[in-house]
């Protein structure tokens, strides 16, 4: 009975949150803080650790993330302002032609997805998907599910978004390994739920791809014409930069440990150039010349561009830490060690838990990155002794946490007035597509986990 009351506490905690979130209409940030007090006490921690605890939450969070959510926007922002996404996007469609053009938007939304965060990329995408679809005459949703897949994907999988680097840090899991591992998952998941799905779908609900969309809410989008954008290459070389260095570093780390060489100057920099917050710095100062000085556009309107950017994350920022505040009270409260003696017996993997966690929480909340970060703070114990590569940990969270998107979500609502779905369409798409990467990320993690 000790073991299910901390559990119960947690339940509260959540229909809490909830009710704040969408009955009070507090903002989500403040609305976590709160409830992570009312779950401290719950829990019987002393009044003076409180506090503490929270404070820490707050800053172990921030603390490891900021400069990489705040230079991954700056680079997203250079990028895009440049008319270098949109170069991408045109120069892929060019290229595969009207017969294969679902597959040139899900690896020009993959590369631009990298660079930017989910809404960022999709505000950035539609204008491209719904100018696109009138050329062609196709449904703007024939190709809008391929395009939002991939920005999903490479949201819930890929370093250095949010979701997996915060959560790659709560496992002390290798950054490096996260991303390779995410990019052997993202391939099945982008190609089943984007274009396979994409396909199925029209032919069990036809009616969902004949409406036009609305994108008026999005004003008068920038467009480029091609010439005033910077090259295709230099574009692509820019938004993957940050990728490229991670996983330089993690090959060479890799080829180090298999021929046992010792540790040197040459390796101690390659290691430095590939942590996150050193890679997207670099990029950045690249983006600033490739996308700013190189084009002959004034210093003063490229760091303009970075500033905006930053303003635009400053309360995803906050919310992130409030969902790491939330994180470290379940840990310092004892409910994470709950979790493992109440599974002590259990022979379900860590792997398939964090998931079923994550996807629980996912749905009750709606945020992604918040329900990735409560999954942290009740799976860590579980690890211990477990074997389980941390990386795969990451993954099997991040998974989870994409699972059956719906009214709490603001993707689910994004989604259906973008496309101009009823309600019933947007859960048989939108829902439907973000539950398939979920469970194609379980299953990739599984069947990786089998070979490691």
């Amino acid at each position: 009975m000790e073991n299910i009351l901390p559990l119960i506490v947690v339940a509260l905690g959540v229909v809490v949150l909830l009710f704040l979130i969408t009955k009070l209409e507090i903002n989500t940030f403040i609305s976590l803080v709160i409830t992570a007090f009312l779950v401290a006490l719950g829990l019987g921690m002393p009044l003076e650790e409180i506090v503490e605890s929270i404070q820490g939450g707050m800053g172990g969070t921030l603390g490891s993330i900021a400069l990489i959510f705040g230079f991954g926007a700056i680079l997203g922002k250079l990028v895009a302002d440049a008319g270098g996404a949109q170069r991408i996007a045109g120069t892929l469609i060019d290229k595969f032609g009207e017969k294969h053009i679902q597959w040139a938007v899900v690896i020009a939304s993959f590369i631009i997805g990298i660079a930017l965060f989910f809404e960022v990329g999709l505000v950035l995408l539609i204008p491209i998907v719904f100018q696109i679809a009138k050329q062609l005459k196709v449904s703007p949703l024939y190709l809008g599910i391929p395009m939002a897949t991939a920005l999903s994907v490479t949201h819930g999988f890929l370093p250095p978004h949010p979701g997996p680097t915060v959560i790659a840090q709560q496992y002390d899991a290798n950054i490096g390994m996260v991303l390779v591992y995410g990019i052997i998952l993202s391939i099945p998941a982008v190609i089943i739920a984007g274009p396979l799905f994409a396909k199925i779908i029209q032919k069990m609900i036809p009616d969902s791809f004949n409406k036009t969309g609305n994108i008026d809410s999005l004003g008068e989008t920038k467009t480029f014409k091609i010439e005033e954008t910077p090259g295709f290459g230099i574009s692509v070389l820019t938004s993957l930069l940050p990728v490229i260095l991670m996983a330089i570093s993690t090959v060479v780390e890799l080829i180090q440990d298999l021929g046992h060489v010792e540790n040197n100057v040459f390796f101690k920099i390659i290691y430095l150039i590939g942590e996150p917050t050193t890679a997207l710095l670099i990029s950045v100062l690249l983006a600033v010349y490739t996308m700013g000085v190189k084009r002959n556009i004034p210093m003063k309107q490229v760091m303009a561009s970075a500033e905006e950017s930053i303003r635009s994350i400053g309360m995803m920022l906050l919310i992130i830490g409030g969902g790491g505040v939330l994180k470290q009270v379940l840990i310092d409260g004892g409910v994470g060690d709950s979790v493992a003696a109440l599974f002590a017996d259990s022979h379900m993997s860590p792997l398939l838990l964090a998931w079923l966690i994550a996807a629980i929480l996912r749905i009750a909340l709606g945020s992604a990155t918040v329900a990735a970060l409560t999954t942290a703070g009740l799976v860590i114990p579980l690890m211990q002794g477990s074997g389980i590569d941390p990386a795969l940990m990451v993954l099997a969270t991040g998974a989870g946490s994409l699972i059956a998107s719906h009214v709490n979500d603001a993707g689910f609502w994004m989604f259906k007035e973008f496309f101009g779905l009823t309600l019933k369409e947007t859960f048989s798409t939108w829902t439907l597509l973000e539950s398939v990467i979920s469970v194609v990320g379980l299953v990739g993690v599984l069947v990786i986990n089998m070979f490691v």
